[in-house]
């Protein structure tokens, strides 16, 4: 099993940056899909965006697309989430997952990191 550690949140103001970091356990990281996932409270968790193995295909979720960049690097077994012009309503928990499947639903990804939390205030 894949274990998964984001790292990077915090709290800024709206318009500020961040980036978030996971680092996968799995020496066969490099064969996994990844996803980034959030849940705000009182809300279901909602996909934010996912890279292929390669890193050439990107997909992102509306809400954030053109704002948030996804990378990856394969022989430092870590994701990246680029986080720019943050708004208010971006603030959640933010998870990283892996999976085998090109998918935006999280029941596709079956390893799960344990989140780090952005809050953006306004």
């Amino acid at each position: 099993q894949v274990q998964l550690v984001e790292s990077g949140g915090g709290l800024v103001q709206a318009g500020d940056s961040l980036r978030l970091s996971c680092t996968a356990s799995a020496r066969t990281f490099s064969s996994y899909y990844m996803g980034w996932f959030r849940r705000a409270p009182g809300k279901e968790r909602e996909f934010v965006a996912r890279i292929s193995w390669g890193g050439e295909d990107r997909y992102y979720a509306d809400s954030v697309k053109g704002r948030f960049t996804i990378s990856r690097d394969n022989a430092k077994t870590t994701v990246y989430l680029q986080m720019n012009s943050l708004k208010p309503e971006d603030t959640a928990v933010y998870y990283c997952a892996t999976g085998r499947t090109r998918s935006e639903d999280g029941y596709d990804y079956p390893n799960w990191g344990q989140g780090t939390q952005v809050t953006v205030s306004s």
